[in-house]
């Protein structure tokens, strides 16, 4: 008798995370899994033709729902209008796709940016929707919120199991290295390749005060999976490093001139922005 298979389907799976999850997969796969990794080669994901017509090529019985329009700090300065328009489109058509083809659970990522600038700390999912988020990358921010709403209504409503993650900063292989585009950890490594090859400044955008936790992309990957096969909440679960494990962009920065043995000059562009000061998330849930 055939074992019935989960189909696990991963949207953005060429992206940090996905590449995370791929590896991870190649040696923690069970025999009634199988695992798909979508490109935007595959489907573009802003067309609800191209979505659903993913869906019914594969027929998922899980999604795992990580494709979005990203980026670093400086990307979403003067771009929110393009960031929430996109990320809204994208996700109501993936939420809709799951919900129309009976899959049995849909995990979609989330960012801890999207939580209220103002706030007390460490944040916890319970904080999500209670104030605005930093005005630097808002509609990214609230695009994201609309998500855990939908989550919650399509529960409601329909039944289903929608629910989400909330990481904090990722780094790993596959990371994004443009200079502009990047999370934090890629755009200071571009930046300290650069000045080491070609013997120029090291440059740090903003005052390096800013605080941040990071997970390693393979730490999430496993996080995620576990997610996947054994959480059961609609309410969202953030999964970070211990609050007091937050660091500097200064110190990162340090860390990463030391790993390249830089030994140049070193400037910061105070006149640029630093984006959100701090955003310490609790992984009590999680723990």
């Amino acid at each position: 008798m055939d074992m019935e298979k989960n189909v696990i389907l991963v949207t953005g799976g060429s992206g940090l995370v996905g590449k995370g999850m791929e590896t991870i997969i190649k040696s923690d796969k069970r025999e009634d899994e199988d695992w798909i990794f979508l490109s935007s080669k595959d489907a573009n994901l802003l067309s609800k033709e191209d979505t659903f017509a993913v869906f019914e090529k594969y027929k998922p019985t899980h999604v795992i729902h990580l494709a979005a329009l990203v980026g670093g700090l400086y990307a979403h300065l003067g771009n929110n209008c393009d960031y929430f328009r996109s990320n809204v489109k994208m996700d109501d058509n993936i939420l809709e796709a799951c919900h129309q083809n009976k899959v049995k659970k849909l995990v979609s990522c989330l960012s801890t940016c999207i939580f209220p600038d103002k706030t007390s700390y460490p944040i916890d999912e319970t904080m999500l929707h209670n104030g605005p988020p930093h005005p630097s990358n808002a509609a990214f921010a609230y695009a994201k919120r609309m998500m855990d709403l939908q989550n919650r209504k399509y529960n409601e409503e329909h039944g289903c199991m929608f629910t989400s993650v909330v990481p904090c900063n990722v780094f790993g292989p596959h990371d994004n290295f443009d200079p502009l585009h990047a999370h934090v950890m890629g755009a200071l490594i571009n930046r300290a390749y650069q000045a080491k090859e070609n013997g120029t400044t090291f440059e740090i955008w903003g005052t390096g005060a800013a605080l941040r936790q990071f997970i390693y992309n393979l730490d999430l990957a496993k996080l995620f999976i576990w997610v996947l096969r054994e959480y059961t909440e609609v309410d969202p679960i953030i999964l970070s490093p211990n609050a007091e494990d937050e660091v500097s962009i200064k110190d990162v920065a340090m860390m990463i001139l030391e790993a390249f043995d830089f030994k140049g000059e070193v400037q910061f562009l105070t006149d640029k922005s630093d984006g959100q000061l701090k955003k310490t998330a609790s992984n009590a849930k999680l723990r």
